[in-house]
């Protein structure tokens, strides 16, 4: 606004302002000080910490000597920049979270208090009110021209440093969402928390989890408050403000800042003044002492929070920055530790999970190596180490009858605990199947039609079940070997002399669950000390590695494979799987056996009722020549009931065959495939308590089928004495 009046007289009134500058001049920080005494009730966040208030007393002075210089200088020169310390104060403000509107305000009312002062000191230099009233209308013009200009400045400097800071939070959230939850591991989630959180944000970051949390079992005290430092991080060497270690536990008292956040789930901003240091801050005198020599100022207190439960707490310090936390930092703080939270609650899931589902499948796998005379075997188990969990690979050593061995690997698609469960019921089917003595094909036959009816009797959020299996038989009697597979990987054979490059002719058949297509059986001989490898295809395939490549690593380690079975287990694990497999693995090596001739005794009979008598005399000599003679009056009677059975209901050739091994094994074959019954006879039958008398004589008996007839067959337990004597082989 402007006056004629003034105008006329301005040479006169800006002389006079010149004049009156020259004598304000000495008394610059007088003025500056006058100024803050005036503004210090009304603003108190300017003396909070020595660093702001020595740069309000500078920033004050410096208005002052910016608003004289301008009086002093000549009519018509522009209104000059605002001081620098005014734009670092501005900036501050906005670090601080303080309105900007707080700003200007405190702008006026200096500049108000300022142009009073110099008011008041127009009388000393002259007594012309006339003078001094133009001087004060010319004053109050120039003064609000140069509050204007400085407010302009500020606020774009506040802004400024607002959106920068915007942009920082910003590029912090953003780095928050990829870094962490990269893995299912509740301690590297932490680490990568903090990790972020200490580049730009915070000097220090701790994360507890409570114990109840962490208790795998979910049998824990949900009002128990004790905590496990699972990660921390310090912009400085060996975390000196944390007495604390990773691991360690703690407790913090029930009146505390950190109780209070645990229990409400209310995060905390606590800004620490002076000397003042709460014990959950500091738990010693000695602690405290170093974190006062860090200046320590703020903390932030979040509550980890997860699907409406309380998992811990993550604390955020500052003291190497002078700018303490503020409201914007508390919510910037809340948005990263809840996705951590989630992250966190995520990992602790899937441990769970995975740990439950681990123990279930290592409770459904053969808790210890089989000893049989048929194979030396030696296996391992790896889960898999990636996210996918624990999956559905078995494999499985199950004694037959007759010194026969069946051989198991098997695959269930998927991973966690369905897929455990799966494998445990596939398992035991494939022993139930393998009890009956089936054929290969026809085990994997029967094992489709139980993994179908698995299907239908799944929920649609479960997913179709499949599986993949190989089912191998050894006899170490005539060193033969007859499999199957359901569209698993054959075995590796390495016989003493070199290593089957491709097993004659073995035929893929579907995965189990397909249904109605055919499985077949591999029949081949083995040469004694031969080696078979059977396992999933996690040892053979990964990410950078295909299973032609995989299969070709597994040959060479097998070329100089040592004697041990234990060591081959190792060097194919060492070989193919270098670190954490992607997969899970079941890998089974066995080395066969033949049984020695000297143990195996076998008779021709015709289809004549004469010959059972010839068939006790030659049991029986057998039996002596072995030194069994104990064992000779029940075996004459197994022998008897069993060959009578083949000769009346079955059909030629009939063949008796006595094996002696860990147990003494009768077997008689014929060409028939019409299989005995057990029954109870009637007082008054002639028949019909052959079988009866042999399940009473035998502790394990039972009929295989094969292509061209069927197998009966009892086995007796041996003497301990015979046992002992290193007999039996």
């Amino acid at each position: 606004m402007a006056f004629p009046y003034i105008r006329t007289m301005g040479t006169e009134v800006d002389a006079f302002l010149g004049q009156l500058a020259r004598h304000l001049r000495p008394e610059v920080k007088k003025l500056a000080g006058l100024l803050l005494q005036r503004l210090n009730g009304e603003f108190p966040e300017l003396w909070e910490n020595a660093d702001i208030e020595v740069l309000t007393l500078e920033e004050t002075a410096q208005h002052v000597t910016a608003l004289l210089d301008l009086l002093e200088s000549r009519p018509g020169a522009g209104v000059p920049e605002a001081p620098p310390a005014a734009l670092d104060i501005a900036r501050l403000y906005a670090r601080r979270g303080i309105p900007v509107s707080r700003l200007l305000r405190a702008y006026r009312l200096g500049h108000l208090s300022l142009l009073e002062q110099l008011q008041a000191e127009a009388p000393r230099l002259t007594d012309d009110w006339h003078m001094i009233n133009l001087a004060t209308v010319r004053l109050v013009a120039i003064g609000f021209d140069y509050v204007d200009r400085s407010s302009e400045e500020v606020v774009a400097a506040y802004q400024e440093e607002r959106d920068r800071l915007l942009q920082r939070r910003l590029a912090l959230t953003d780095r928050a969402s990829k870094r962490i939850g990269t893995t299912l591991d509740i301690s590297r989630t932490a680490e990568e928390l903090t990790e972020v959180c200490t580049e730009d944000f915070a000097d220090l970051v701790t994360v507890d989890l409570l114990d109840s949390a962490l208790d795998e079992t979910g049998t824990g005290p949900p009002e128990a408050l004790t905590q496990r430092r699972v990660a921390q991080r310090s912009v400085l060497d060996d975390c000196p403000e944390s007495p604390l270690r990773v691991g360690g536990t703690h407790t913090y008292p029930d009146d505390s800042e950190p109780v209070r956040a645990l229990t409400t789930g209310r995060s905390v901003l606590h800004h620490i003044a002076g000397t003042e240091m709460p014990t959950w801050v500091a738990p010693s005198e000695s602690h405290g002492r170093v974190l006062r020599d860090l200046g320590l100022h703020s903390v932030l207190l979040v509550p980890l929070h997860a699907r409406g439960e309380i998992l811990g707490l993550v604390q955020f310090v500052r003291h190497r920055t002078s700018a303490s936390f503020d409201d914007d930092d508390l919510l910037l703080a809340q948005e990263i530790v809840s996705r951590a939270a989630v992250s966190i609650d995520n990992a602790r899931r899937y441990t769970h999970e995975r740990s439950t589902a681990l123990a279930l499948q290592r409770t459904l796998l053969p808790r210890n190596t089989v000893k049989h005379a048929a194979v030396e075997t030696a296996t391992r188990y790896l889960p898999a180490g990636s996210r996918a969990g624990v999956g559905g690979d078995w494999y499985d050593v199950i004694p037959l009858s007759g010194a026969r061995v069946a051989l198991v690997v098997g695959d269930v698609v998927g991973h966690g605990l369905h897929a455990a469960a799966t494998m445990g019921r596939l398992r035991t089917a494939v022993r139930a199947f393998a009890d009956i003595d089936l054929m290969p094909d026809e085990l994997l036959t029967h094992l489709d039609d139980v993994v179908i009816r698995m299907q239908r009797e799944e929920s649609a959020g479960e997913g179709e079940t499949s599986a993949t299996c190989l089912y191998a038989v050894y006899d170490p009697v005539s060193r033969r070997c007859s499999l199957a597979s359901a569209g698993h990987v054959p075995p590796t054979v390495v016989t003493p002399s070199k290593i089957s490059e491709a097993l004659p002719e073995v035929p893929i058949g579907p995965p189990l669950g397909l249904g109605g297509l055919p499985f077949e059986t591999a029949e081949f001989d083995l040469p004694e000390d031969s080696l078979l490898v059977l396992h999933t295809d996690g040892l053979i395939a990964g990410l950078t590695r295909d299973v032609d490549q995989g299969l070709a690593t597994l040959r060479d380690v097998l070329t100089s494979a040592p004697d041990s079975l234990e060591e081959i287990c190792d060097r194919l694990l060492g070989a193919l799987l270098p670190g954490r497999p992607a997969d899970d693995v079941a890998l089974l090596v066995a080395r066969t056996r033949a049984l020695d001739p000297g143990h195996v005794a076998t008779m021709d009979l015709p289809s004549d009722p004469a010959a059972v008598s010839g068939a006790r005399r030659f049991a029986s000599g057998v039996l002596a020549t072995w030194g069994l003679d104990e064992l000779s009056f029940t075996t004459e009677l197994v022998v008897s009931e069993l060959v009578t059975n083949a000769i009346r209901y079955g059909k030629s050739p009939v063949q008796l065959r006595l094996i002696l091994q860990s147990t003494l094994t009768c077997e008689v074959s014929d060409a028939s495939s019409t299989a005995p019954h057990l029954r109870r006879a009637r007082i008054y039958d002639e028949g019909g308590r052959g079988l009866l008398l042999v399940a009473q004589c035998a502790e394990r008996w039972g009929t295989r089928h094969g292509r061209e007839g069927k197998v009966i067959w009892a086995e007796q337990a041996l003497p301990a004495d015979s046992a002992s004597s290193g007999q039996v082989t």
